[in-house]
């Protein structure tokens, strides 16, 4: 779609009781629900593993807690936004529990961005590949997909055809090299994500750009079936809690690690009794 197109107003896309219910939703929202609930079945930690500085986090709930940062590291990048420009966060869509990580609006267009937290990692991608510290991953094709199915959606919500381009967003990796860009997908780190966003050519007007929004906004865009939204204030103090306890464990085992070195240094000087 673009500027010079008509776009046939839907009034009914702006009424509803389920009108803006996905744009309250938080960013990682749904990750970091997955997170809780992998926790509520995680022991409590006893009192020598809290001293020492235990993750609070179990095994199977770190990938989704470190994708969950990811996410919000992006969101925190997308509010900076203008007033021109529309959000959404963790969009439920299908029938099996996946999402969207944000579908962003505004002048420049239609875009479903899937964000990738590497920590500390190595990215090399060109063409259809995307290696992460050399293991081949299935994000290219997965972002293919996120975009293609998305324009199919909004196109039946606004009864018009829908342009969406997709990207993946790589956070905290060590190094990124996009050896040969693909073709319909463009991978970039969150640095350079607004600059991308704002700098292609404006091919939505003020107008279109409402009607789409109104149309992401609905959950039946998305999905058959009405999804259980939960309150994102809730997740998001449940989470902040978590992601407390988290920093907490990692200042004490870090504290421990340097006190360690200290204590046999003063007991070599003999300030200290030996161990």
């Amino acid at each position: 779609m673009s500027i010079a197109e008509p776009m046939e107003e839907h009034p009914g896309l702006m009424t509803g009781k389920t009108v803006g219910l996905l744009m309250r939703r938080e960013p990682g929202q749904s990750v970091m629900e997955e997170v809780l609930a992998l926790q509520s079945g995680q022991p409590a930690r006893g009192r020598l593993q809290r001293l020492f500085g235990a993750s609070p986090l179990g095994a199977s709930a770190w990938p989704w807690y470190q994708g969950a940062l990811g996410e919000r590291a992006v969101g925190r990048r997308l509010a900076a936004l203008g007033p021109d420009w529309r959000a959404l966060h963790a969009v439920p869509v299908g029938e099996k529990g996946s999402d969207i990580d944000h579908v962003v609006i505004g002048p420049t267009g239609v875009y479903t961005l899937n964000t990738k937290h590497h920590a500390g990692q190595a990215i090399w991608t060109a063409k259809g590949t995307f290696m992460v510290n050399g293991v081949r991953q299935p994000h290219v094709r997965n972002a293919e997909h996120e975009a293609t199915r998305a324009a199919k959606l909004l196109a039946a919500a606004v009864c018009h055809q829908v342009t969406v381009d997709a990207a993946i967003v790589v956070v905290g990796a060590r190094r990124l090299t996009v050896k040969e860009k693909h073709s319909s997908v463009t991978v970039l780190t969150s640095d350079q994500l607004l600059r991308w966003l704002t700098r292609r050519p404006v091919v939505l007007t003020a107008d279109h750009v409402a009607i789409l929004a109104a149309a992401a906004a609905q959950p039946s865009t998305w999905r058959r079936t009405p999804p259980e939204l939960h309150s994102p204030a809730d997740v998001v103090a449940r989470f902040s809690a978590l992601q407390h306890l988290v920093h907490q464990a990692r200042r004490r085992r870090i504290g421990w690690l340097l006190a360690m070195p200290a204590a046999a240094l003063a007991t070599v000087a003999g300030v200290l009794p030996p161990f």
